[in-house]
């Protein structure tokens, strides 16, 4: 595979039947599928089914990775997300969010269970050195213990709060990231729990983003059937710059995609 990663694509090319169209504008965000499915948990909500065996989308090669923030470069992008999986397994993580932080703001969705202290200084000295700002998301699905491990497995919790308080302490604000998952009648609330729990931890400025529960992964086919399917005349009238495939691509094995949800699907490869 060529490690020219060829980011402005449209999402569906005129006379592909009738799958809406969606031209590419700019390129405002790069994601980088960095390890792909591979991940130390086996979350039951996953979107993308990542777990910790035979990953159906592998990781990304360093260097394809490096040659994508280059062109994103090139092509004046703004913000820059390392995702998987776990981007925390992959053995070049720390240089590719040097490389990354030379070139835009930059966030890693992370579950946070692999934030040693060694780690969270590591991270530390990236985000004092570099030129722009570094953001970490801590993935969490409950502030209960038992309630947040049914959904991410054994001692999920406890390591994701200690990675969180490890970050808190050097100076990095993490964004904790939960889904509704415990909260499928949608409960209200959830934000507010999240918000109340940090703050007991001593985090004066909570940060939380609650993300609904998508009927994809290992959700597909739980939610009553898989729903009206997008088509070109469900956008009729709309605004397609308003979405997010018009000026974000993400990069991973196998190609660039046109969004992060969809990475290694091939109906969504762009290149």
């Amino acid at each position: 595979m060529s490690s020219r990663v060829s980011l402005p694509l449209m999402v569906n090319e005129p006379g592909t039947g009738h799958a809406p169209v969606a031209p590419f504008l700019r390129l405002s965000a790069l994601w980088i599928q960095v390890t792909g499915t591979w991940c130390n948990l086996e979350c039951t909500h996953c979107i993308n089914s990542s777990g910790p065996a035979s990953p159906w989308l592998k990781p990304l090669a360093p260097e394809i990775a490096r040659n994508a923030i280059r062109e994103a470069d090139e092509l004046g992008v703004k913000e820059i997300y390392f995702t998987g999986g776990e981007p925390f397994l992959h053995g070049e993580i720390l240089a590719l969010l040097a490389e990354a932080l030379e070139v835009a703001p930059t966030t890693v969705l992370t579950n946070g269970t692999l934030i040693d202290p060694a780690m969270a200084d590591r991270l530390a000295g990236l985000a004092r050195d570099a030129a722009y700002s570094l953001e970490i998301r801590v993935s969490l699905d409950d502030v209960d213990p038992e309630q947040n491990d049914r959904v991410r497995g054994r001692g999920a919790w406890a390591k994701a709060v200690q990675a969180i308080e490890r970050l808190h302490a050097r100076g990095l604000l993490p964004i904790v990231t939960a889904t509704e998952i415990s909260n499928t009648d949608a409960t209200p609330g959830l934000y507010e729990r999240f918000r109340d729990f940090l703050r007991s931890l001593g985090i004066e400025r909570p940060r939380v983003k609650i993300m609904p529960v998508f009927a994809l992964g290992r959700q597909a086919g739980q939610a009553g059937g898989d729903g009206e399917r997008l088509s070109g005349a469900s956008l009729e009238g709309f605004d397609t710059a308003l979405l997010q495939c018009s000026d974000t691509r993400v990069v991973a094995d196998g190609g660039v995609y046109a969004c992060p949800i969809l990475a290694g699907l091939a109906g969504a490869r762009r290149s």
